[in-house]
């Protein structure tokens, strides 16, 4: 059983490696303010989808800890996610095109 998922896994990686979806505004928002934003801004951004309370509460507990992470590595991060993802950048996010 485990071999089978992993030659699925690698299957899928070598086949749909070039994929070219573009990725909610939402999405990149809340991904982008989890890494640089304010802790009351994730919050008051996940309540409009009605997660459960749960799932809130783990997240918000990450938060907390990328919050220790210093702020530069931060923005590494997110810059790394610009380069590496670049469906990512879409006109009107605020992030930059590539």
């Amino acid at each position: 059983m485990r071999l089978s998922i992993c030659l699925l896994v690698v299957t899928l990686a070598l086949c749909c490696y070039e994929g070219n979806a573009l990725v909610c505004p939402d999405v990149i928002t809340v991904s982008s303010n989890f890494l640089l934003g304010f802790y009351s801004t994730l919050k008051w951004q996940l309540q409009k989808y009605n997660a459960p309370p749960e799932a809130v509460a783990a997240k918000l507990k990450v938060k907390e800890c990328i919050d220790t992470i210093p702020y530069l590595s931060r923005v590494s991060v997110e810059a790394a996610e610009v380069i590496f993802f670049p469906s990512l950048c879409m006109e009107g996010t605020g992030l930059p095109q590539r």
